[in-house]
């Protein structure tokens, strides 16, 4: 691999597509926070139940499956916003809804339209989620794999500077127009909302105004292989395919099988008797008719792009799912009790969020852009490896602010780390990712990737309290310190493989990534 010069590396910071990507992730950081967290205040304020406001934060489930329509954007035009193209055509639409949605939203009080307040979330966040995918298309495929972490870098400013207005940007504004804990004014959301809705604005120009990415017409006719029915019919099986088999294994759990088994009943009585039987059969036959050879015809948009990946990796494949799998574990597993540490360990709310929002959204930006700088001076795996050992290493910070008590000098160093690794991980992260995908499929191999990402962490994490509460603050921060460590382990050994697939080839045919 040919190391560029720190000119080529901060030249990647001054191309039109960085500006673009900056406004871009703008766009997709306000309607998250929108119908994610603002939402919840909002309905609180005005006296919903919290059990409601429970349900309503099932609306994030949209960003979380993604990747299950993913394929549309890939592989089907939209008639008449078709002619921008294939991905600037889905991101005008996307976020078309996404305003008219949000000023919506503003005209539905929950007091007396609650039912319609949730169904315009939910449009939000499903036009939002699409938004996502088509942003994550176009950034892939308009640069190369060196400059991907440079507008990973200028997308996830924008994405946290969008994040804040939308939270605590809203809230201070709800407040100034007179709505409070004591005093729910519907009015001041309303206005609150319908400012957010023209703030899409600047990301619905620049849609218009940027140009479509230089794909290939073969690469294009080779991802638009079926027809639309087709694609929205593969979409629908993959759902019942996804509620079935575990709604399958759910209620043979809860079914009086063993009784069966024993011979206490037969097989009459628990057609007769045991609704969790008849459900189950039904959850199996619908499993059988979406992995029979029919269902897998209706699947094939969905699966196209998933072979497609296993045929150009093979075996490979695995040591690559194990890496995207597992390299955000440490942090992510970290960070969910992160707050709750703060707090027992006797730091006040403000100082908490004063350190967690200045220096850690700070610090998050600048390793960002430092991951997004480095990368093209020296290539993706460095990097990456670097990223990943230091998230891993900045876990025993807070193993020694555990034994420290209420330092706030300590605090701010530890999270201001933290968040720099984090960034510089992201970056060096999604500059791999975008490595892996295939341009043919590159709205639906990145939102599955990134899923993949996020999944296990994330159930790893719903027991982190668990790991807490039985080994104490300081051995969990050891210990989701030393998760890192497979990861770090998984990087050395495809960067050594890389390396020798990159010293097999001629000289001339040697990539520069």
């Amino acid at each position: 691999m040919h190391r560029k010069s720190w000119r080529d590396a901060i030249a990647a910071y001054s191309s039109p597509s960085t500006l673009v990507l900056l406004v871009l992730g703008f766009a997709a950081g306000l309607p998250y926070m929108l119908v994610f967290s603002t939402l919840s205040v909002w309905l609180r304020e005005a006296g919903v139940a919290r059990e409601t406001i429970g349900f309503a934060s099932l609306i994030g489930l949209a960003y979380a499956f993604k990747w299950v329509w993913s394929p549309l954007l890939d592989q089907w035009r939209l008639p008449l916003l078709g002619k921008l193209g294939r991905r600037r055509s889905w991101l005008v639409l996307s976020q078309i809804l996404i305003a008219i949605g949000l000023a919506g939203m503003a005209l539905c009080d929950p007091h007396t339209h609650l039912t319609w307040l949730i169904a315009l979330a939910v449009l939000v966040a499903f036009a939002s989620a699409t938004q996502d995918i088509a942003v994550d298309a176009y950034r892939l495929e308009i640069v190369d794999d060196t400059r991907q972490a440079a507008l990973a870098a200028a997308y996830m400013a924008g994405y946290r500077v969008a994040a804040l207005l939308a939270t605590a940007g809203a809230l201070y504004v709800a407040e100034g127009l007179g709505s409070t804990t004591l005093l729910y004014q519907h009015a001041a959301w309303a206005g609150t909302y319908l400012l957010f809705a023209l703030l899409m604005l600047p990301g619905l120009l620049t849609s218009l105004w940027m140009k479509e990415p230089n794909v290939s017409l073969k690469t294009q006719l080779a991802a638009a292989k079926y027809g639309f029915s087709h694609q929205i019919a593969s979409v629908l099986v993959l759902i019942v395919l996804l509620v079935s088999v575990p709604a399958m294994f759910t209620q043979l759990y809860n079914t009086d099988f063993p009784s069966l088994v024993t011979g206490e009943s037969t097989l009459l009585d628990l057609l007769l008797e045991d609704r969790a039987f008849l459900r189950a059969i039904l959850y199996t036959i619908l499993t059988t008719l979406c992995l029979s050879s029919m269902g897998r015809r209706g699947l094939a948009p969905v699966l196209t792009p998933v072979n497609d990946f296993i045929l150009r990796y093979r075996w490979q494949a695995l040591l690559l799912l194990g890496l995207i799998a597992t390299y955000r574990m440490s942090d992510t597993v970290m960070g969910v009790m992160a707050n709750v540490f703060y707090i027992d360990q006797g730091f006040t709310k403000d100082q908490i969020a004063s350190v967690s929002k200045l220096f850690g959204l700070i610090m998050t930006l600048v390793g960002a852009g430092a991951g997004g700088l480095l990368i093209v001076r020296f290539g993706i795996m460095p990097i990456l490896f670097i990223g990943g050992a230091a998230s891993a290493a900045t876990n025993l910070l807070f193993m020694m602010l555990a034994d420290m008590g209420t330092n706030l000098q300590m605090l701010i160093f530890t999270i201001s780390a933290d968040n720099f690794s984090s960034g510089l991980a992201t970056a060096a992260f999604v500059a791999y990712l975008s490595s892996l995908t295939n341009l043919k499929f590159s709205a639906t191999q990145y939102a599955l990737l990134s899923s993949i990402m996020l999944l296990l962490p994330r159930l790893i994490g719903g027991y982190s309290g668990v790991l807490v509460e039985k080994f104490g603050y300081g051995d969990f921060f050891l210990i989701t310190a030393l998760m890192g460590v497979p990861t770090l382990l998984l990087i050395l050994l495809q960067w050594h493989r890389q390396g020798n697939r990159a010293s097999a080839l001629p000289t001339e045919q040697k990539p520069d990534a």
